[in-house]
């Protein structure tokens, strides 16, 4: 399950099947979706859950950064939270949702999910 070609990486080889590999956006996009499924969560480097769904897989993962080590790997998140939640319980949700998609879809183990604030967004007032 080791790096063979950049950014592309061996999630299961089976000699009387074949192989299965998967780039590092792919990852990247897991983890987004993920992410933007928590309430309290405002954006990804900038991409709101409107965005994301309209651009589809173009760039759901802006503001992901994903690193894939032997197997393991390491989540940076950048985002934007909404006015009035805690952020400790916002960031937890993410990094247990995140581990978890990534783990669960793709069988590689998730050592790190670190989440960097790049704001906070007020919801407009109906």
């Amino acid at each position: 399950m080791g790096k063979e070609e950049r950014n592309i990486y061996t999630i299961q080889k089976d000699e009387s099947i074949g192989e299965v590999k998967i780039a590092d956006e792919v990852v990247a996009s897991i983890a987004a979706f993920a992410a933007m499924e928590v309430e309290g969560v405002a954006s990804l480097g900038g991409m709101t859950k409107e965005i994301m769904g309209k651009l589809g897989m173009k760039s759901p993962a802006r503001g992901v950064k994903v690193e894939v080590l032997e197997g393991i790997v390491t989540v940076t998140l950048t985002m934007n939270v909404l006015y009035g939640y805690g952020l400790v319980e916002i960031c937890s949700k993410v990094q247990e949702k995140v581990k978890s998609a990534i783990e669960n879809m793709t069988g590689l183990t998730v050592a790190d999910v670190n989440i960097r604030i790049a704001g906070v967004d007020v919801p407009e007032e109906v």
